[in-house]
């Protein structure tokens, strides 16, 4: 039965890998950010940093119909900002290009222009952006975003999936000791998590209260990891913003968990004499705020980093159709791309483990209690 599982497994992780490739695929199909074809290697580079970044629109794909044009597909996503005349909101699809180029919406009397993925306020009586020589807007100023991006689209999706899933494993209990169905693919993964992570670092005394936190970080970190290489586009855990807020949860449960015996360890190390007592306690201090440094951005630069070289190896087929031929260069760029793909399938499991490992890891140094005789 065991054998006859591993062709599945391996169909399912070559599928991802060829969905992610097919991003680049052929070359016609990829995009720059201003909806061109890519074809040299400073377009290549803004492709991927639009990649990386985050928008207010989610595309699927692109194609140039028979006249030409070049046609994306996807769906907009809601607009929400705050201006100088209050809450504004609409779709995002109501973003159009003016004379200049520049992406204008007027709403409510207010002009709102969108510059490299970020919304923009135009002054008063202004028609159109203009720019210094560093190219930076001079006649128009951010707003307060609170749009559905294309990332938080992402994080509520991870969201409910996993809501369902849980909702499904607790079900699944509820009919007997063994679970049924997608439960049974849940549970070795709840225990792993359970009996590798949270018991060995936190304790038996005070593991299962943050079992749901460790739980929650670790599947969500891993199936936002997991989408980041399907076609869908998602660079969640590449956005630091997102990695800021996962490692603060982390911090405040540290903090609001520790006993007398963690700040004790702090402020006033028992058992060394008083004078480096004083000296220690501002290193402590300061190594009680770089543990959710190192944490988010570990998680942030693998991701980010993994995306980069995954999108340029699989970009390799542009650069090289010169010299090798279409055929040529798209068989060498597959294989790279399918090697660090594979590659990128493993780390993705690997962040969401090394997060939640240290995470558990500074909650337990927080609430063990310590034996001073």
């Amino acid at each position: 039965m065991m054998i006859a599982k591993k062709p599945i497994y391996f169909l399912t992780v070559l599928a991802i890998v060829f969905s992610s490739f097919t991003a680049f695929a052929g070359g016609g199909d990829t995009t720059s950010d201003d909806g061109g074809r890519v074809n040299t290697k400073s377009e290549i580079d803004g492709y991927i940093k639009h990649h990386l970044a985050d928008s207010h629109d989610f595309t699927l794909f692109s194609y140039t119909n028979d006249a030409g044009e070049r046609k994306h597909i996807g769906f907009p996503l809601p607009v929400i900002v705050w201006t100088s005349q209050g809450l504004k909101t609409f779709m995002s699809s109501e973003f159009h290009h003016n004379d200049d180029g520049h992406v204008i919406v007027e709403n409510g009397g207010v002009k709102l222009a969108k510059i490299h993925s970020k919304i923009y306020e135009l002054e008063e009586g202004a028609e159109h952006v203009s720019f210094d020589e560093s190219h930076h807007a001079t006649n128009a100023h951010k707003v307060l975003d609170f749009s559905i991006t294309k990332s938080v689209f992402g994080m509520l999706l991870v969201g409910l999936l996993l809501f369902f899933g849980f909702r499904g494993l607790a079900s699944g209990y509820k009919k007997g000791p063994v679970p049924t169905g997608f439960a049974r693919v849940l549970e070795p993964l709840v225990l792993y998590v359970r009996d590798e992570i949270a018991r060995p670092n936190i304790g038996e005394k005070h593991y299962r209260r943050f079992m749901g936190f460790l739980l929650t970080v670790f599947f969500f970190i891993w199936t936002l990891n997991l989408l980041g290489l399907t076609p869908l586009g998602f660079n969640v855990t590449g956005q630091i913003a997102v990695t800021v807020c996962l490692a603060m949860f982390t911090f405040f449960i540290v903090q609001f968990s520790g006993n007398k015996d963690y700040w004790k360890h702090i402020f006033w190390m028992p058992g060394v004499p008083v004078l480096m007592k004083i000296v220690l306690a501002p290193i402590e201090v300061l190594g009680m705020l770089t543990k959710p440094f190192s944490l988010f951005v570990r998680l942030f630069a693998n991701i980010t980093a993994g995306h980069s070289v995954v999108m340029g190896i699989a970009a390799l087929m542009i650069l090289l159709k010169a010299k090798f031929g279409t055929a040529g260069a798209t068989s060498i760029s597959f294989l790279l791309t399918l090697f660090l793909t594979l590659i990128e399938v493993l780390v993705a499991f690997l962040q969401a483990y090394i997060f939640t490992m240290l995470s558990s890891l500074f909650i337990g140094m927080a609430v063990e209690e310590h034996d001073h005789h």
